[in-house]
Order: structure tokens, then C-alpha cells, then sequence
């Protein structure tokens, strides 16, 4: 399987290179770690309004970087669009992406959701958020136990903290968060403080860690909004009783706010179709594909005009968001990347 993935992608590549010069402004190669099917009608919208036609090729987000790390020059790649912070803020300092200039995407795009702008204009632009919040079960915790990233290292949830790797990009950005927050040295306690309280070793994804706590092997967890947001709106009643059996908080609403994380993108640092992936980038700031967001896969809108048309997203309310520079969030992944290690956040 491994070897068939392989020669497909290379055969895509060599597409995208062989593409006829006529077709070059009517062309868009898209490097993309977004792997949900809604996308489709994200990619089909642009085209039928552009005539711009998509070429995608998709994986994880190191393996994305990876590839353009050994393409070098040669890259087809004209847009990168990648799902975390740490990501983003990694591709940018290997010179992956080149600055971009767009009254448009300036005037829409909050400046705490795009890197630096150093007079050259952005490296890259964040679409959609999703929170980090917590989750509890009502029968086992108060939700005033948890009000704040710090109540999971309280002694009194020992025993009852679920979480996924500390190493994985979702968990890196909290604790890079975090420590931007508390500073290195209190950060590192507080997560000694959460390890000590581990009801079992760190596994599975998000749903994975609200599942437990519903049924009672955890008390508090971890998710990410759209996964939560994602068994409420499931037409299958397993999973709505699931949420049935959690509470939510959205945490630090009186300190400093909410962690947000976003999918963002940027034009590969070589784009042979610059003018076509600005463009893309343009129209993903847009109106019809910001209400996509919210509708295909239960993310925030980053245009703060946009309101969201999905009931069961709309229903976590309003909170008070973390305004970190996503760009300081992603230098900090080294800082969190020792705070796990010293700490056993496996």
C-alpha cells in the first residue's frame, strides 16, 4: 500500500510539473493537510467561479513539509495549507512560503491570526479557528473544578485527567500557549501537575478522550471544538448520547481567554501560479467559503462579519479568545517540546 501511495504521488508530480504553459494561469497546485471530504465543495466553488482548476496533493503536515523541503526549487507547489500553528509557523521559518501584499486578505483577517507583517507583507494567513477546550463528566466533576487550563493539575483530579500525546501538534500549541502565558518554569510545573493526575497514559485522538469521558474512564479531557461539535450534529444516537453525558467549558474566560488554534495557508516560496494561489487565498477569506468552514466542518469563521449557519456550533456560545499571536504560539513549540519531555507528558 505504502509503495502504490508513493508511485501515485509521484505520478501527480509529475503532472503538476508537465502542466502545457497555455493552461498556467488557469492552474492551481495545492499542497494541502485538510483531509475532509466536505472540502470537495470548498475546491469546486473556487473553480466553477474562477475556472481555476485544482490539482491537490494531500497529507500529514510534516510529510507536506517534508516534500517541499526535497523539491526545493522545483516545487509545483503554489499554495501550502496546513492545520496547525506549529506547522505554519515551521514552514515559515524554512522559507517555504513567500510574503503576500492583499488588501483583502489584511482587511479580513485579524492580525493576531496571520504572521508578522514586516513591511513585505504576510507569510501566511489563518482561515478557520477551532477552541481547545475542556470536558467533564457531569457525574464525576463540577464544572467549576475546571474552569481554566491550570485547574487540571489541582491535586483533587488525580486520577481523572485524560489527554492525547503531549507531542502531538494540538497538545505542543496549548502548552507552547500556556507557557507564553506562565513562562517556562511555572508552565513545566503545571504540567508536571496534569501527568500526576493522568487516569491512564496519553492515546487516541479527540474523540477518542471525550468518549472516555463520557463513559467514566476519565473525568476531564481535552478537545478540540469541531470534534465535539461533530458527534452533536451526528445522525448516529450513540454519539449523541456521548455529549449527552459531558459538560463543556470553554476555559480562562477571566484570565487571559480561550487557546484557539487555526488552518491556514500561504504561497509556497516557488508558486509557478502566484497570481492564481493569491487569489485563493482571497476567496478563502470570502463570505461563501468562511460560511463553509463553519457548515463542512464545524470551524470559526475568521471574518468577524461572517456569522456561522450552523446551529449546534453556534449553540457553545460566545467566549473570550485568546488574542497570543499565533505566530508566538508557533516559536514556542520548542519551549513545550522540552516542558513535555522534562515533565513525562508522553
Amino acid at each position: 500500500m505504502k509503495s502504490l501511495i508513493t508511485g501515485l504521488a509521484l505520478a501527480m508530480n509529475a503532472v503538476l510539473v508537465a502542466a502545457p504553459a497555455h493552461a498556467q494561469d488557469k492552474v492551481l497546485n495545492l499542497y494541502s493537510a485538510r483531509h475532509y471530504q466536505a472540502d470537495e465543495a470548498l475546491y469546486s466553488n473556487f473553480t466553477r467561479a474562477t475556472g481555476i482548476r485544482i490539482n491537490r496533493i494531500e497529507a500529514g503536515d510534516e510529510a507536506l513539509l517534508e516534500r517541499m523541503r526535497n523539491e526545493g526549487k522545483n516545487s509545483p507547489a503554489d499554495v501550502i495549507l496546513l492545520v496547525d500553528a506549529a506547522r505554519l509557523w515551521k514552514a515559515e521559518t524554512e522559507g517555504l512560503f513567500q510574503p503576500v501584499r492583499s488588501k483583502v486578505l489584511e482587511e479580513r483577517i485579524p492580525a493576531f491570526l496571520r504572521s508578522h507583517d514586516e513591511g513585505k507583507g504576510s507569510q501566511w494567513f489563518g482561515f478557520s479557528t477551532r477552541a481547545r477546550v475542556i470536558v467533564y463528566n457531569k457525574q464525576k466533576i463540577r464544572p467549576e473544578q475546571v474552569q481554566n487550563y491550570e485547574d487540571l493539575a489541582r491535586p483533587e483530579l488525580q486520577g481523572q485527567v485524560c489527554t492525547r500525546s503531549g507531542a502531538h501538534p494540538y497538545m505542543l500549541s496549548l502548552i507552547g500557549a500556556v507557557s507564553e502565558h506562565l513562562g517556562e518554569a511555572r508552565a513545566e510545573a503545571w504540567a508536571k501537575g496534569v501527568v500526576g493526575n493522568f487516569a491512564r497514559s496519553p492515546r487516541g485522538g479527540d474523540t477518542d478522550q471525550i468518549k472516555a469521558v463520557a463513559s467514566g474512564e476519565c473525568g476531564v479531557a481535552l478537545t478540540n471544538t469541531y470534534y465535539f461539535v461533530r458527534l452533536m450534529r451526528s445522525d448516529k444516537q450513540a454519539d449523541r448520547d456521548v455529549v449527552a453525558k459531558v459538560g463543556m467549558v470553554m476555559p480562562n474566560q477571566s484570565s487571559w481567554g480561550t487557546h484557539v488554534n487555526v488552518s491556514g495557508a500561504g504561497v509556497a516560496r516557488n508558486a509557478p501560479h502566484r497570481d492564481a494561489a493569491v487569489k485563493f487565498l482571497e476567496y478563502l477569506a470570502s463570505d461563501d467559503a468562511q460560511i463553509y468552514f463553519a457548515v463542512g466542518n464545524n470551524e470559526w469563521p475568521v471574518v468577524s462579519s461572517v456569522v456561522p449557519k450552523n446551529p449546534e456550533l453556534d449553540s457553545l456560545g460566545k467566549f473570550k479568545v485568546d488574542e497570543l499571536p499565533i505566530g508566538s504560539i508557533g516559536r514556542s513549540q520548542l519551549t513545550a517540546a522540552k516542558i513535555i519531555d522534562r515533565a513525562g507528558w508522553r
